[in-house]
């Protein structure tokens, strides 16, 4: 091993416009002012807490401490003592009946403290009572370990807001309720190099990343977020990434309190180039049920929640040693020099299968250049190859050989990673080719990475030579190994690049907002030719066609559009016209148009469909039909899809979701997402379609989320005809649904 709910988007709207009038809370937090909103009036910048007092405070208070053998409050009690005494801080016992804890005088109460604390840890079953005190008596920050809140239905979940509120009022920062003891664990101080902090909901899932200090991995902080009431996954991962000391974030994430808040703080780790790894539950519906139980938060559409971290670089994995291992590689490795990766094993076989697994990984095995190739069979064998991966037949590494191999692949440019897969050991032979490994790493600035394949673990190359050096990344199995690689190469890909989405959210509305807004009408489903003249407003294409109310109106507005046209009832309340028979097409004629006319109408009547008319369309044929839209997550608030559209988006259901604001980058890579994506290039003789005027489409109707989020509870643009390369792309449909 290298060494909320969607409500809470009003809540930090408003904190958002207290700061940046100066009317800081008081206390703990000195907030970054926050000046810039966005046109929904939602914070550009994530508000972030000065955290130091908590982790290293100067003064504690302990309410409920006890020293009483057999009592739980106990063992806390002198866990606290052990730690105040790791970090230089005083402890203030606060027991109404005790006259001292452990040696120490006891406070009767809060306001019998000496003096000013910056923390207290309440170990009391209800902490509501006591955080008026704590407000008055000016400290900074709590811990509640209390439980029976929001992950026990309902009631809890009332009885957590009443101690929010209250916690609002009173100016301090809690850590919980339902939180633990994980913030105040004993950290080694005899590691050096960058460390990882770590951000848990459930205390015992941190614990496979807190033990990555036995095999030399450095932890900074542990933050053990609870049903978090107050401080939240956001506040702790925005002070993390500006800690000088941490090189990656951690985090194992149950539900977020608030989706927006998680996105700044992301935003602001992608900022400082700081990775942050993640597992998040909920890619299942058991999972989320599981965890709103656990910590009664939301788990969010996985879909949206997947694609809103891809979209501010957090690394999702899904298990707890993925975690560990791809954290600890991000933590400690330099930036790339290259993003080509060579396999090179003892064995042809296992060379074969990682490399295969590799490419499946996505990650890039360049073939070595014959120059390359001739320079390795000076010490390999000319029967083995050699390409990449490379097969050093076993022997070679066994001598001298080994470290000339090994430093002839470093030196090739197109190689920025070597992984060398050791299956199982081998002594002798495995032992020096782990020395001339861990030696050829100290002196490059490439990733050297080694698969330890042994399941015992306790052979002395491993245990004392590999996890002894800083520079060689070793794992335990092949798949955590090139996981972590790909998320790597990945990150700083990323970082690269990055422009804060943020940044480029618009700060006034459009003009297109006033056109639009005097359209909505709250509550309620708009016709098809309302729902385009919203589309209109924001520079949407849609067909040439009328809205008429008789059969004469119906064939006049026919010759202007002109024929073949499609007719279609537009009504309020009509949202599958097709399945009604409300839509006619390819009708070329003026006796077609009429006969059209009276059917439609005929079954609307019979339906009971209420008509504001009947639209005549231009017939659009030649194209490829998509989907655009928005639609409201419960995290994130509106976001933006596309995918294939006509039937094809009931039966593939073949779509990518952004949240917004993003870019046109942005627009493109969800294009990459679909499956069907060739279909855009063009197959089977059909041109390639317009892509551009597509991800101009989807970046107005993005603006319209932006702008309309308050106003649009749906919108659905389908089919969306992507014409040919040059011709535009037509909302042939339009479906959408007022707040």
């Amino acid at each position: 091993m290298l060494g909320s709910t969607h409500g809470t988007l009003t809540t930090d709207s408003r904190r958002a416009r207290v700061i940046a009038c100066g009317d800081q809370r008081p206390g703990p937090a000195v907030h970054d002012r926050v000046a810039d909103l966005d046109v929904s009036g939602r914070p550009l910048h994530a508000d972030v807490p000065d955290l130091n007092r908590f982790f290293r405070p100067e003064s504690v208070a302990v309410i409920g401490a006890s020293d009483a053998e057999g009592r739980p409050n106990t063992g806390i009690t002198r866990q606290l003592l052990d730690w105040a005494g790791r970090v230089g801080a005083r402890v203030h016992p606060v027991h109404p009946t005790r006259p001292a804890v452990f040696g120490l005088p006891c406070a009767a109460s809060v306001a019998e403290l000496p003096e000013q604390v910056d923390l207290a840890v309440l170990l009391v079953a209800d902490p509501l009572p006591l955080i008026e005190e704590l407000g008055e008596a000016k400290v900074r920050f709590a811990v509640a370990f209390a439980s029976g809140f929001a992950e026990t239905g309902r009631a809890g979940a009332e009885a957590q807001e009443r101690l929010a509120e209250a916690v609002r009022r009173s100016g301090i920062r809690l850590l919980g309720p339902n939180t633990n003891l994980n913030a105040f664990e004993r950290f080694r101080d005899d590691l050096t190099g960058p460390a990882i902090a770590l951000i848990t909901q459930s205390g015992h899932q941190g614990r496979p990343v807190f033990a990555l200090q036995e095999l030399g991995i450095r932890l900074s902080h542990w933050a053990p977020t609870g049903n978090e009431a107050d401080l939240e996954t956001a506040d702790f991962l925005s002070w993390f990434a500006e800690q000088p000391e941490v090189g990656a974030i951690a985090a194992y994430v149950e539900g977020l309190k608030d989706g927006r808040a998680f996105l700044l703080a992301a935003d602001r780790a992608a900022r400082r180039k700081v990775p942050v790894v993640a597992v998040k539950v909920g890619r299942t519906e058991t999972g989320a049920r599981t965890a709103a139980s656990h910590t009664g938060k939301l788990t969010g559409a996985d879909d949206v929640v997947d694609a809103a971290m891809r979209q501010y670089g957090v690394i999702r994995v899904d298990a707890l040693d993925e975690l560990q291992d791809t954290a600890a590689l991000l933590a400690r490795a330099r930036a790339p020099r290259a993003d080509g990766v060579v396999i090179c094993s003892i064995s042809g076989g296992t060379g074969a299968h990682v490399a295969d697994l590799a490419a499946g990984a996505g990650l890039r095995l360049p073939t070595l250049s014959p120059q390359k190739q001739a320079e390795l069979h000076q010490w390999i064998p000319g029967y083995l190859s050699v390409a990449n991966p490379v097969d050093n037949g076993g022997h070679p590494v066994g001598d001298r050989r080994g470290r000339k191999i090994i430093d002839a692949l470093l030196a090739d440019p197109a190689v920025g990673v070597l992984i060398c897969p050791v299956t199982g050991p081998f002594p002798p032979l495995s032992d020096r080719l782990v020395k001339d490994l861990v030696e050829a790493a100290e002196e490059t600035d490439k990733l050297v990475c080694v698969v330890w394949g042994s399941p015992a673990g306790t052979e002395p190359a491993y245990r004392d030579v590999l996890l002894g050096s800083s520079r060689v990344a070793t794992f335990r199995t092949v798949g955590n190994c090139l996981t972590a690689v790909r998320a790597w190469l990945d990150h700083h890909r990323f970082v690269t690049d990055y422009r804060s989405p943020f940044d480029m959210a618009p700060r006034t509305p459009s003009p297109s907002f006033r056109k639009a807004e005097a359209l909505m009408q709250p509550g309620r489903q708009l016709s098809e030719h309302a729902a385009k003249q919203l589309l209109r407003a924001y520079g949407i294409r849609v067909p040439r066609e009328q809205l008429v109310t008789s059969a004469a109106a119906a064939v006049r507005a026919a010759g202007q559009v002109g024929y073949p046209v499609v007719m279609k009832a537009s009504g309020a309340q009509i949202a599958h016209k097709t399945e009604l028979g409300l839509v006619k097409i390819g009708l070329t004629s003026a006796s077609q148009v009429r006969d059209a006319y009276r059917e439609l109408t005929d079954i609307a009547r019979y339906e009971g469909v209420g008509l504001d008319g009947v639209l005549v369309c231009q017939m659009v044929e030649q194209g490829v039909e998509m989907v655009a839209g928005i639609t409201h997550d419960e995290l994130f608030g509106p976001t933006v899809t596309v995918g294939l559209g006509g039937i094809l988006v009931e039966v593939l259901h073949d779509t990518a979701v952004r949240v917004p604001p993003f870019g046109e980058d942005q627009a493109h890579a969800m294009l990459t997402e679909l499956r069907g994506r060739a279909l855009l290039d063009g197959v089977r003789g059909r041109p390639p379609a317009d892509v551009d005027a597509l991800v101009e489409v989807v970046l107005r109707v993005q603006r319209m989320a932006l702008e309309l989020g308050s106003h649009i509870a749906e919108l659905d643009i389908n089919p969306l005809m992507v014409l040919p390369r040059g011709q535009g792309a037509v909302a042939l449909d339009a479906l959408a649904v007022c707040r």
